[in-house]
């Protein structure tokens, strides 16, 4: 291959995972010729809870226009809730969840991308970057000119560094340990989800059984988290987890939002657009919803001729995205906050409708105006304690001497 005339592509997608897969996938579909690349070849370990909700589903199935294949998914439908180890009420019951291993189900979207006309550059780094020029080179030598690049390559996106200098704001960003613990047996579908409330600052602890293993984590915002390693040592032991396994961490851009989500002819999506819930965790179902957005937005750019058209398309078509996680963030304070936390708990634990509306809220099936009212109605004085700690006080007069008040009044 001549090194000076550079492979062309309409869009090029760096991420192979859910966001990127489900890019390439919409976007070869459509007729473009399509680059997926990806630093890692598939399967590969991704660091991830793996719970998949409804609105997981409803964006798998609006993507790829199939069902979940029954092999990579378990169904569930029991949640529990934990406070300082005890249980929150009773189990509740849900609308179907799925529990994944990302291993497979990366993978599972991968091949679909590439079966639809995506090339596949998997296990090929990227070795120089340039998204102003619409030029990259690999490790292995090729070098690749696009019209529209996409950034789906996670919280730790080169592409995001390339545009912004930084991938994140580490004074935000979140961060989660992780082991999956082998199962002796199938649990089956009757084995609850267990979510701790408590079990890290600004987040919480999660149990997600699965046919072979169960994945134990907990995640918050991680510069409030310095003993992190301590308290997940805590939790594996109040799960009476004796596994052994492999303790691994990632950060989480719960929060992170970019507001534009790229720069000229280049579109963050997913975790790299910071596309993550930062009460919930939820970010597959974001990833495969913007993916498929941003490769829409490409094609309709490129059949108008000018491949600039795609970020203003793109923004417009990820307002849902972005208005909900504005809220999410918005509600954040009053569940998590030292001030609030108390009240939010006392409230939690007592309402069975409003952990019901959390499952909800989780699986896809509300969002967060209501779960934000039932909040607020279920936290007396919470509203009229955060709008007197916003208005800053005047400083109280001091008491003039009588004396020379009354000459002053003489003069």
């Amino acid at each position: 291959m001549d090194p000076e005339r550079p492979l062309f592509f309409d869009l090029v997608v760096i991420g192979a995972g859910p966001a990127g897969a489900s890019a390439a996938f919409t976007a070869a579909r459509a007729g473009l010729s399509v680059a997926l690349i990806d630093k890692a070849g598939f399967p590969r370990a991704k660091l991830c809870g793996g719970l998949f909700s409804g609105r997981a589903r409803a964006a798998f199935q609006q993507v790829f226009d199939r069902p979940l294949d029954p092999a990579l998914f378990d169904e569930r439908r029991r949640f529990a809730f934990y406070l300082r180890g005890a249980r929150l009420g009773p189990e509740e019951t849900a609308s179907p969840m799925h529990v994944t291993m990302r291993w497979d189900m990366d993978s599972h979207l991968k091949t679909m991308a590439c079966d639809a006309g995506a090339q596949d550059f998997t296990g090929c780094r990227v070795a120089t970057l340039d998204p102003k020029a619409r030029h990259l080179s690999l490790a292995t030598g090729e070098t690749i000119s696009w019209s529209v690049l996409i950034g789906a390559d996670g919280v730790q996106s080169i592409v995001a560094k390339a545009l912004f200098g930084r991938a994140f704001d580490p004074a935000r960003i979140g961060f989660a340990l992780e082991i999956e613990a082998p199962n002796d047996t199938d649990p089956g579908p009757d084995a609850p989800i267990r979510i701790d409330l408590d079990a890290a600052d600004w987040g919480y602890g999660w149990s997600f059984p699965k046919r072979r293993t169960t994945t134990i984590g907990i995640g918050g915002v991680h510069v409030l988290n310095p003993d992190m390693a301590h308290k997940m040592a805590q939790y594996q032991s109040l799960l009476k987890d004796d596994s052994r396994a492999k303790v691994k961490g990632h950060f989480l851009p719960a929060g992170e939002d970019k507001g534009t989500p790229g720069h000229g002819t280049t579109l963050l999506v997913g975790d790299a657009a910071g596309y993550v819930d930062p009460i919930t965790g939820e970010g597959i179902a974001y990833a495969m919803q913007s993916g498929h957005a941003a490769a829409l937005a490409a094609k309709a750019a490129i059949s108008q001729g000018d491949a600039a058209r795609a970020l203003p398309i793109y923004r417009r078509s990820v307002r849902p995205i972005r208005r909900s996680l504005r809220l999410a963030r918005w509600l954040r304070p009053l569940i998590f906050s030292a001030r609030f936390r108390p009240i939010f708990e006392r409230s939690f634990g007592r309402s069975r409708v409003l952990k019901k509306e959390f499952i909800r809220l989780l699986n896809g099936e509300c969002e967060y105006p209501r779960i934000l009212c039932l909040t607020i109605l279920r936290m007396p004085g919470i509203a009229l304690r955060a709008l007197r700690s916003a208005r800053p006080e005047s400083p109280a007069p001091k008491p003039s001497k009588p004396g020379r008040v009354a000459t002053k009044r003489l003069k």
